[in-house]
């Protein structure tokens, strides 16, 4: 499959995904979803199941499911990043989806913490010769006032 096709593809599953989870459609999250789903966390204890109830359908996410609805939606190759904001519960959240073999794998959830995304590579225009770190994507939703951390590509 050609790069923007496999792209395109990414970014569908993870609109697929949010759909589903808003619908509460157990059978296409288990479709989308690898059975052992990595998931990490970075944000305030209080929010920590945030994400988790919705994946998993439990009683705390019966919370308004337009929360869940992402403001944004963008591609990095196997990595997907969402980004939204719940206004019942005042905080930001950023998701970055991995996908592998066409099924989401991994996620990492940021809660009322500002994201950058940076791709480590080599960059034959910079003046020191070798690898370089460029930012690619940054949180727009968030306020300056939450602490901030970079995911590396």
């Amino acid at each position: 499959m050609p790069i923007i096709e496999k792209d395109e593809h990414n970014m569908k599953l993870v609109t697929d995904l949010y759909k589903a989870l808003v619908s509460k459609d157990t059978n296409t999250m288990q479709h989308l979803l690898a059975s052992d789903l990595e998931w990490w966390f970075h944000g305030p204890p209080c929010h920590r199941h945030y994400l988790v109830s919705f994946l998993t359908g439990s009683p705390s996410s019966t919370s308004s499911q337009k929360s869940l609805a992402p403001n944004l939606i963008i591609g990095f190759g196997s990595v997907i990043v969402a980004e939204g904001y719940d206004e019942k519960n005042k905080m930001w959240w950023v998701h970055a989806w991995s996908i592998s073999d066409g099924i989401i794998t991994e996620v990492r959830e940021y809660v009322n913490t500002s994201v950058t995304v940076t791709k480590l590579g080599f960059y034959p225009q910079d003046v020191v010769v070798g690898s370089s770190c460029r930012c690619i994507w940054k949180s727009k939703l968030c306020d300056a006032s939450v602490p901030g951390l970079i995911l590396t590509i």
